[in-house]
Formats: C-alpha cells, sequence, structure tokens
C-alpha cells in the first residue's frame, strides 16, 4: 500500500477505543489502513466489514488486510446504501461497536493519473470517477453542461470566486475543441483567473477540480442520510468517527450529529414532554479534532482533515 497514509490513525483509534471481538464498519474502506489498525485490536475474534466503491481500492484493501487475524467482509457500493448492503450480505441483525466514514479521497487515487482526478500530470484524462463502471466522467460535464450549470458547481461545490468567469472560459474554449486532459482545464482555469489571484491560495485549479471530482461521484447526496442509517447500525454505546475534508462535507456532519444529539425541543414550563424527542447521540467532538502539525508535516495532505465523533445514546438515557 505505499503511498497511503491513514489521516488521524491515533485519534480514530483512541476514539473507537477497538476492543478484542468487537464488530466495525469501515464505510469507507479506501486503502484499508484505517480498518487495518482497527483489526488488528479486535483480534482472531473481531469482525471488520468494509464498504468502497472503488473496485481497485477493494482489492487492495483485501490484500492488505489478509494477512490479519480476523474476519473480514468487504462490500461493493457507496457508503450511504451502508443499510442495503449489510441487510444483502446476510448482516441485517448486527450492529457495530464502531464505524468509521473516512470522506477523503485516498493517495493511491490521486497518485495514479489514469484515474484523472490530479491536476499535476497534464496528460491525465478528465475522468474521475471513483467507480469506473459510472457513465459519467469529468469530461462529461464540462463538454456538457451549461454555463450556468458549471458556474454553480464550481461556486457551490469549490467554493470558487471566479466560478462564473471559469465557467465562461470554459464554454468559449470546447466551441473550439473539447476538453479531454487535465491540461486543458488547468489551461483554461489559469486563463480565466486574474493574475494577481494566481499568485496567492495554492494551484489555480484546485478547487475547479475539487468541484467536479464531488459532482461526478455525487460526494454529497445522501451523506447525511448515510450518517443516520450509521448511527441506528451502532449497538448502544457504540461510536460513529468521520473525517472530511472540506466545509461542505464538514458542515453537513455537523448539522446530521447536532440533529440527531438534540433531545425534547418542548417550551419550557409544560408539565410533560409532547414531543417525545430523545437524543440519539452524544456528541463527543464539540469541536473537530484537527491533524497535528507533526502529522501534517509528514502527511501535507491530512491538513485540511476535520474528525467529528458521537456515540449512540444507552438503553433509556433520555427518555425521561
Amino acid at each position: 500500500m505505499e503511498g497511503h497514509v491513514p489521516v488521524l490513525l491515533d485519534e480514530v483509534l483512541a476514539i473507537l477505543d477497538p476492543t478484542p471481538g468487537g464488530r466495525y464498519l469501515d464505510a469507507t474502506l479506501g486503502g484499508g489502513g484505517h480498518a487495518a489498525a482497527i483489526l488488528a485490536q479486535a483480534g482472531p475474534e473481531g469482525l471488520l466489514v468494509g464498504i468502497d466503491r472503488d473496485p481497485y481500492a477493494r482489492e487492495r484493501a483485501a490484500q492488505r488486510l489478509a494477512s490479519l487475524p480476523g474476519r473480514v467482509e468487504i462490500l461493493a457500493g457507496r457508503h450511504e446504501e451502508l443499510d442495503r448492503l449489510l441487510d444483502e450480505a446476510g448482516l441485517e441483525a448486527l450492529r457495530f461497536d464502531g464505524i468509521l466514514f473516512d470522506l477523503g479521497i485516498s493517495s493511491f487515487q490521486v497518485d495514479d493519473p489514469r484515474r484523472g482526478f490530479t491536476y499535476h500530470d497534464p496528460q491525465a484524462p478528465l475522468d474521475m470517477r471513483m467507480d469506473p463502471s459510472q457513465p459519467t466522467t469529468a469530461a462529461d460535464l464540462v463538454n456538457r453542461l451549461s454555463v450556468h450549470e458549471l458556474a454553480r458547481i464550481f461556486k457551490e461545490y469549490g467554493e470558487e470566486r471566479w466560478a462564473a468567469r471559469i465557467a465562461r472560459f470554459v464554454v468559449e474554449r470546447r466551441a473550439r475543441e473539447p476538453l479531454q486532459t487535465a491540461g486543458d482545464l488547468v489551461e483554461v482555469v489559469k486563463a480565466a483567473v486574474p493574475a494577481a489571484a494566481r499568485r496567492k491560495g495554492g494551484h489555480p485549479a484546485r478547487r475547479v477540480f475539487q468541484a467536479l471530482r464531488i459532482a461526478v461521484n455525487r460526494e454529497l447526496e445522501g451523506l447525511a442520510d448515510g450518517l443516520r442509517a450509521a448511527v441506528e447500525r451502532l449497538r448502544p454505546g457504540g461510536r460513529l468517527v468521520v473525517i472530511s475534508f472540506h466545509s461542505l462535507e464538514d458542515r453537513i456532519v455537523k448539522r446530521t450529529f447536532q440533529d440527531l444529539a438534540q433531545g425534547c425541543t418542548c417550551p419550557p414550563g409544560l408539565p410533560m414532554c409532547a414531543c417525545g424527542q430523545v437524543p440519539q447521540v452524544e456528541l463527543l467532538t464539540r469541536s473537530p479534532i484537527v491533524p497535528s502539525e507533526t502529522e501534517v508535516a509528514r502527511n501535507p495532505r491530512a491538513r485540511s482533515a476535520r474528525l467529528r465523533a458521537v456515540a449512540r445514546v444507552l438503553e433509556g438515557q433520555g427518555a425521561e
């Protein structure tokens, strides 16, 4: 697993606290780095279920986990499909001691130019699909969507200041010839972004590539539903840990956790609760945990990581 470094690994293990014989779900298996560390602590009687949409990631993770003790089940699909995937695998009755969502893209995906995630290789195709069997690529989006839809994607998913201008330049360029490579798109972005803006904030195409990747893979769709389904799959006291890598993801995670942790919303002074709402989780992180300076120095890609965690409320807790 050269090049794959699990982010915030010590913090994940500290919160999940894997125990011998425990049952754990890695809903975004990736290269299997977090899963391997969890399974090593769960021991021969432990169970690790991993979910990933990327067949290459599943293959890599299977190789990595094969030498470890314990039972491993790897399922093909998206994390928001975990209910269906677990049911179809005959695990409908299973409740987990801990669940992990690592929403970032794996290093081996970025570093393989054939996958089209990187803006550093000008010959890389504009692909960006985590699941190569899905039909829509980044090239399809930039060559087919309207200028207004492209601007929306760049603004909403990339928080790109120059979204409208970049979208206009993309449409003007594709009228002459389609954009096919990362270099084609980088060239258009550099032409669209004023020189003064290009001199700060990192690579000028970074936000556009992020936005297209999110759009191609529908990364934000179903995230809140997936988190709620994961909570339902926890045993009482079980813990859910989520690592996000940009503000859009973190905002969804934060809001979902706050909603699940909210108890009675009745006005004060009522003789008894009328809404019947009880908290489903307890917040374990009031503010997100971020990587240490040491980790960032060792793995610069960890810089934007944010970790939030909750615990499933114990039976009867909060039900008075």
